[in-house]
């Protein structure tokens, strides 16, 4: 993390996808897509993430995401848990959701949320900011 002078805060930082199906290979490959996106948008090093929530809809059940983050970026020693979403009516299904909790002298309007596949529609707000 550079030196820019600013206090050093812990960050939320956001992203979600979707998957075609509940599949073990299609739930790792979409999370690590994701999890990707979301460490070059934000200059993320393993060693600034104080923990990482992640989130699926209860249609997926076939995997734990949090599984690439360990085997394939390495992070063995952050805080991970895998959860359900509220199963709220008429909200996007097949849904993967990340939050990282980054310490980063970043202020709040400088991180980067990344919405990726079907999961634009939610922040449409958010969308091409990296594009």
């Amino acid at each position: 993390m550079a030196d820019s002078g600013r206090a050093v805060r812990v960050r939320g930082i956001r992203g979600a996808t979707t998957v075609e199906r509940n599949t073990r290979d299609e739930i790792l490959s979409a999370t690590a897509e994701l999890l990707g996106l979301l460490i070059e948008a934000n200059d993320i090093d393993a060693d600034d993430v104080a923990s990482v929530i992640f989130t699926t809809t209860r249609d997926l059940d076939a995997e734990f995401p949090a599984i690439v983050a360990r085997q394939h970026f390495g992070w063995s020693h952050v805080a991970l848990t895998c959860l359900h979403e509220m199963a709220v009516p008429g909200s996007l299904p097949m849904c993967i959701r990340i939050l990282l909790h980054v310490n980063t002298d970043k202020a709040q309007d400088e991180v980067s949320h990344v919405y990726a596949r079907g999961a634009r529609v939610l922040r449409p707000d958010l969308v091409g900011r990296l594009d």
